[in-house]
């Protein structure tokens, strides 16, 4: 059995003059069936004329154009045109004379550069026809010609308007496609920034901590290795991050798994930072917005403890429920502050406008005891 999506899809793939094709062929098809016969488009009320051997050529003339009617609108209503007018003129009357309105209307719809001379040139041969039609007795009247113009301006004004929506949809999909690079540039920037201030602090905090070591040669080889272990991490998230920027690369991001916390917490106390690390509950398979969101709150906040509480007393608690998932950060705030480098804040910052875009919502402070505290809360579904 045919499936409709796929013969659907098919037939979109198809060149546009074979998907016009169709309409020509249904209307030449048409002309010639004998029920019809005689209820084609008549203008100028001229006697109806049998049909001879030129008709067959005329109802050609008049249908087969319609299959560029969009590739090559001004040469279809051309065609069009002339083989409506020997309709007309020979008292055929037959219902190949209706493509006339679907050439205007492509024309309308698709005519790109010179429309007011087409428009005009148009409109002079509609004069001329209608100067012929009158000569050869016909009894239309200035009335009568009038209104079939009238007619065949609303064909023309209809397709200048699909012309006009195409136009206006064509340019809000740009600007959302600018505005979706823009957005997507300055969320990158963000993952840059957070990137390289937490393997940076780290390494910092480690290479500072080793001017101290030279003493203890097995503690001295530990840091310089957790330094390059560091770096090395470092390198891998930038090209993960920069892969983004590929064209070739897929438009999905890719999310941290869930057992990268346990990674970076390790990285964390290989720093100089003793980390307590609990998790509760089962994180989501496969890693999503949410899981990654929680990620990078949990790699700010241990930024921000090597950075302003070097050596004290960290606590992160992690616990993924059926609906958000919870994540606390806190830091004892009895380490040392002098050997960190300083922060913006813009990490944070950043943090709490992805968290809010998913629904949550994330706190950064200090409590009375002197603990620094993060704690946010990240559904995992889409928010209402």
């Amino acid at each position: 059995m045919i499936d409709p999506r796929r013969a659907s899809e098919l037939w979109r793939r198809q060149d546009v003059t074979v998907r016009d094709l169709p309409l020509a062929l249904a209307l030449a098809v048409a002309s010639v069936t004998p029920v019809l016969d005689s209820r084609g488009t008549q203008l100028g009320d001229l006697p109806q004329r049998p049909f001879d051997g030129l008709t067959v050529l005329v109802i050609l003339l008049e249908c087969l154009p319609l299959a560029v009617r969009r590739r090559r609108p001004v040469v279809c209503l051309a065609l069009v045109s002339l083989g409506f007018a020997i309709d007309q003129l020979r008292g055929y009357h037959t219902v190949a004379g209706t493509a006339l309105f679907f050439a205007l209307l492509s024309a309308g719809a698709h005519v790109e550069r010179h429309r007011r001379l087409v428009l005009l040139a148009v409109s002079a041969a509609y004069v001329s026809l209608a100067i012929s039609l009158d000569r050869l007795g016909s009894g239309e009247g200035v009335a009568g010609f009038t209104t079939f113009f009238l007619v065949l301006s609303i064909a023309w004004c209809a397709g200048s308007w699909l012309r006009q929506t195409r136009a206006a949809e064509e340019e809000r999909r740009l600007r959302l496609e600018a505005s979706t690079r823009a957005e997507e540039r300055t969320r990158i920037a963000g993952e840059l920034h957070d990137v390289v201030t937490h393997h940076v602090t780290a390494m910092v905090v480690q290479a500072e901590a080793a001017r101290y070591l030279t003493a203890a040669p097995d503690r001295l080889e530990r840091n310089l290795a957790a330094i390059t272990d560091t770096g090395r991490r470092a390198i891998a998230d930038l090209r993960q991050m920069l892969d983004l920027l590929n064209p070739d690369h897929g438009t999905g991001t890719a999310a941290p798994s869930p057992g990268e916390l346990g990674t970076l917490v390790e990285q964390t106390r290989r720093a100089g930072q003793p980390v307590e690390f609990t998790e509760d509950g089962r994180p989501r398979e496969p890693a999503g917005s949410a899981e990654a969101t929680a990620y990078r709150v949990v790699r700010e906040a241990l930024t921000n403890a090597l950075k302003h509480d070097h050596g004290a007393r960290t606590v992160v608690h992690v616990r993924y429920g059926a609906k958000e998932i919870s994540v606390a950060v806190s830091s004892a705030g009895s380490g040392s502050h002098s050997a960190s480098p300083g922060g913006s804040g813009r990490g944070l910052a950043g943090l709490r406008e992805r968290v809010g875009v998913l629904g949550g919502e994330l706190t950064a402070g200090r409590h009375e005891g002197g603990d620094f505290v993060v704690r946010a809360r990240i559904p995992t579904g889409t928010p209402s």
